[in-house]
């Protein structure tokens, strides 16, 4: 018991990372690396799952040596992941067998189209609390099953393992030795069964996916008779908290109370609002989703944005307009609103509340005195005008007010969007002290599992506000750009239908 720290592994869309939180919840030491991305084809989002195994592996050593720590000093591993994303690899030999289909990618639209075709999507929505969409695994699951030679003969005599991003670290982090997923990733597939709390035997045999090639699903807090034990640098060190980016997050924001909500501003957007324990369905087209499985499970109303940080990493790989991340919040401050520029980011289609497969990005309202800071406000403003589509979704699906909503993720670190989000949702914007509340949510499930910290309450004392964005535009102003911004969605739809 003479370990000090809690390491999570947060592994992200476009970077591993490695941080080290001590028993006050502060980060002692951080580690990232960024990974590439592949665009085979229009609509294909691909990566390489060993280099995402290498790159985690060289954040853990990083952060370790960060803090002048080694293994024997880690109390408890929790892990938190980009969620949805889908691998195949052999099990004898742990060789993955296609790249990793990323959760943004949309190669399956096609299949999914034919399932809403054939009558499935009411079916799939009662069991999973999900829509059909190319986002979800369980098309990802179909295609590669279908598209590697012979796969499915050899998943069905369990020769091949599927798994999402925790299930690969896991096995990675154990040798091999274990196949699992916790709840809240099982929940991403659009195979699990909200109230069984398992694999929908139906819904394997609807997508031809063989049970045998699937991970058993664990808790999200795992306690010392169910931790999984991995050894780093031959020491044994308990995995005993588990968890998806997002719901992690909102673990992190301490929203232990139904109705309360956070918003990550990550290379996605994603709101969750804490549902309880009982599972209701969403009237606005949001998701149902698993909260976490900790003793009962808890439940979560969700909204995603496909593209939300990912759009300043578009204006600077493929734009140019801007060098680094940094620059994008001084270069929109440089003008007083965008101009009546407006972007609507649906490289990868449109999420919630649309779920859009065919829409595709647009930029309206260019004129001759356009230029490169209006489209940069356009673009943080585009985040903030999703948003308020999920929050109000929200609002009518819980039907009661949000009170406030707390944020995180790098984006959440633009003053100007966050100003921007509490004039349009009309409600005051909370920013923690610690913005790393996705790898907290993975440490403090790993901690709760191992006594680093007793209970809920607990944790909750350790979040802080650092900033408090309280609205500033008139609600006749915020809702004149609404409509604005509506007018813009519309543009953007349908785009990519045959």
């Amino acid at each position: 018991m003479n370990a000090r720290y809690v390491l999570a592994l947060d592994q992200g869309t476009t970077s591993s990372r490695s941080l080290l939180f001590d028993a006050r919840g502060r980060i002692v030491s951080l580690a990232q690396r960024e990974f590439a991305q592949h665009y085979p084809r229009p609509g294909w989002v691909e990566h390489d799952a060993r280099e995402i195994w290498d790159s985690q592996r060289a954040t853990i050593a990083e952060a370790l040596r960060g803090a002048q720590a080694t293994p024997r000093d880690i109390l408890a591993v929790g892990i938190t992941n980009q969620r949805e994303t889908t691998i195949l690899w052999e099990r004898a030999t742990g060789v993955p067998l296609a790249p990793a289909i990323v959760w943004q990618d949309r190669r399956t639209a096609a299949h999914c189209e034919s399932l809403r075709a054939a009558g499935h999507e009411s079916r799939i929505s009662a069991a999973t609390g999900l829509v059909i969409d190319p986002y979800f695994s369980a098309t990802k699951m179909a295609w590669l099953l279908e598209h590697v030679p012979d796969a499915r003969r050899r998943a069905a005599t369990g020769e091949l393992c599927l798994g999402t991003i925790d299930s690969w670290l896991v096995w990675q982090l154990t040798g091999g030795r274990r196949h699992v997923t916790d709840a809240t990733n099982a929940s991403r597939t659009m195979l699990f069964d909200l109230a069984r709390g398992d694999w929908s035997d139906e819904l394997l045999d609807l997508f031809d996916i063989p049970r045998a090639a699937l991970p058993d699903v664990v808790a999200s807090c795992l306690g010392p008779d169910s931790a999984i034990d991995i050894s780093l640098d031959g020491v044994e060190v308990p995995v005993a908290g588990i968890a998806g980016d997002q719901q992690a997050a909102l673990f992190g924001q301490a929203c232990f109370t139904p109705g309360m909500a956070k918003n990550t501003y990550g290379t996605g957007c994603f709101a969750l609002m804490n549902a309880g324990r009982a599972l209701r369905a969403s009237r606005h087209r949001l998701l149902t989703t698993l909260a976490w499985r900790r003793g009962e499970d808890c439940f979560a109303l969700e909204g995603g944005v496909f593209m939300a940080g990912a759009i300043v990493q578009w204006l600077r790989d493929e734009l140019g307009i801007i060098r680094s991340p940094a620059e994008i919040e001084p270069l929109a401050a440089s003008v007083p609103d965008s101009g009546d520029v407006y972007l609507v980011p649906a490289f990868a289609g449109l999420g919630a509340p649309q779920w859009d497969a065919a829409a595709r990005g647009t930029i309206v309202g260019l004129t001759r005195g356009s230029n490169r800071a209006h489209l940069a406000r356009a673009a943080l403003e585009s985040i903030a005008f999703q948003t308020a589509d999920l929050v109000d979704a929200m609002r009518e699906d819980a039907g009661h007010p949000l009170a406030e909503l707390r944020v995180d993720g790098g984006a959440s670190r633009n003053d100007l969007l966050l100003q921007f989000q509490a004039d349009l949702l009309g409600v005051p914007v909370l920013r923690p002290a610690n913005t790393e509340t996705t790898a907290f949510g993975a440490a403090a499930l790993a901690g709760l599992g191992r006594g680093v910290w007793q209970s809920e309450e607990e944790l909750g004392s350790l979040w802080s506000i650092e900033k408090r964005f309280e609205p500033r535009m008139s609600r006749a102003d915020a809702a004149a750009r609404r409509t604005r911004w509506n007018d813009a969605l519309a543009r953007s739809r349908d785009w990519a239908r045959p």
